[in-house]
């Protein structure tokens, strides 16, 4: 097998792993793609520009990086640095959503009032149609920005092997191969994920949506600050 043949094996192999462990690459959408009621097509368009965004990212700084000849332990540093962000994000939008989904499920509760005829009547207090779209968008821009922080470590070693021969040619292929095998990963999971959920009845639980996706983007930004994935 060529080197090239060798680096792109690699690459594949990194990609398939590092994306399967991270469960930070697909849970989150799975999450916020129940809850907000997100249809398949929508979803894959979302995993689709984040994905592109967190390779993209790393892709810049190891060009960046072999551009002026910086050393691996350098680049490494950076990505680690990033890494670190963009889990305090993850964290961060993990609990502000979990409160606003606190605060929309307690606004839904429905409960009763005795009108003026002395007649008992039930209702809810919800969410605008505005105030409700707002937060949609926010957690669309509050995963993006994740992404694009977030860094593909694995990735800047394997670019630099070829970058000390200056073979553009498997500098391409090796970004091109890491990008397909990671975002297909990333949809395959996450499209997984929520034919996996469709099998459950969310009943009384519905209201709490919101809030159960927030926790569980919150665990995923603490599993990447405590656990080694």
């Amino acid at each position: 097998m060529t080197e090239t043949g060798l680096l792109i094996g690699t690459a594949l192999f990194i990609a398939l792993t590092h994306t399967l462990i991270g469960v930070d690459h697909y849970v989150p959408f799975i999450a916020l793609s129940k809850s907000n009621n997100w249809t398949l097509k929508k979803t894959i368009l979302i995993v689709l520009l984040c994905g592109i965004g967190h390779v993209l990212g790393s892709v810049i700084l190891g060009i960046v990086g072999i551009t002026i000849s910086a050393n691996i332990s350098a680049l490494i540093n950076v990505e680690n640095l990033r890494g670190t962000f963009a889990a305090y994000v993850l964290v961060a939008f993990g609990l502000v959503y979990t409160i606003y989904g606190l605060r929309a499920a307690i606004k839904n509760i429905s409960h009763s009032h005795i009108g003026q005829d002395g007649k008992s009547f039930t209702h809810t207090h919800g969410f605008g149609v505005t105030e409700h779209q707002h937060k949609k968008n926010n957690a669309l821009w509050g995963l993006f920005i994740f992404f694009v922080l977030g860094p593909c470590e694995p990735l800047i070693p394997i670019l630099m092997y070829p970058a000390a021969t200056m073979n553009i040619f498997t500098i391409v292929m090796v970004t091109i191969c890491f990008a397909v095998v990671t975002i297909s990963v990333m949809l395959f999971m996450t499209i997984l994920g929520l034919k996996g959920l469709q099998l459950l009845k969310p009943g009384k639980f519905a209201r709490y949506a919101h809030a159960i996706a927030g926790s569980v983007i919150l665990l995923c930004g603490i599993a990447l600050l405590t656990l080694p994935v």
